[in-house]
């Protein structure tokens, strides 16, 4: 009988190894004593939504390429708002300017030089492996951020999926203001 506990164990979770190997982690976040789930919801419900690239998360692609096929990743896995995602910047810049920097290998910056327009990526270190920077802004004020990493090896891949999903969700947060961790996760 214990065997039989035993195998019944082991298969269970060798069962959740696939879906592991998959998984995004995130790490530290910030949110501004300004940041509102409300404010976020009003810029970008029925309204598209800009995204800023920087960097390349598989050098082996050409960047233009990397951002087309991102682009249906994100909005597949964008918060629950009615928003489309895009990477046009309007002809004129808008007030407030509303917008989400992701930053692949992101360097040394700190997220208020990001907002300011100062973005700089280092070089791909560890291919397959991507890390990502999200800095969502409002004009040139940082009104949250988090970093995140997972293992893929191009947009499509699932680990990439998750990678957006979890980010967008700690960036955009709908958790009430006493619930959420303010003060800096990042050196500056």
């Amino acid at each position: 009988m214990r065997s039989i506990k035993k195998f019944v164990a082991t298969l269970a979770s060798t069962a959740a190894l696939p879906v592991a190997a998959h998984a995004a982690v995130i790490g530290g976040s910030y949110y501004a004593i300004q940041y509102d789930w409300s404010e976020f919801y009003a810029a970008a419900d029925k309204h598209d939504f800009r995204i800023e690239l920087v960097g390349n998360p598989f050098p082996s692609m050409n960047p233009n390429e990397v951002a087309r096929r991102l682009l249906p990743v994100m909005q597949a896995n964008r918060p629950p708002v009615n928003t489309t995602f895009t990477y046009d910047v309007p002809a004129e810049r808008q007030h407030p300017d509303y917008r989400l920097v992701l930053i692949f290998d992101p360097a040394a910056d700190n997220s208020s030089a990001v907002c300011a327009g100062t973005k700089r990526s280092a070089p791909r270190a560890n291919p397959g492996h991507i890390y990502v920077w999200g800095i969502y802004c409002r004009n040139d004020q940082v009104m949250s951020e988090a970093v995140g990493w997972a293992s893929a090896s191009s947009p499509e891949d699932p680990g990439m999926g998750e990678l957006m999903k979890d980010l967008f969700n700690t960036v955009f947060d709908r958790s009430p203001y006493a619930y959420r961790q303010h003060g800096h996760a990042f050196p500056h």
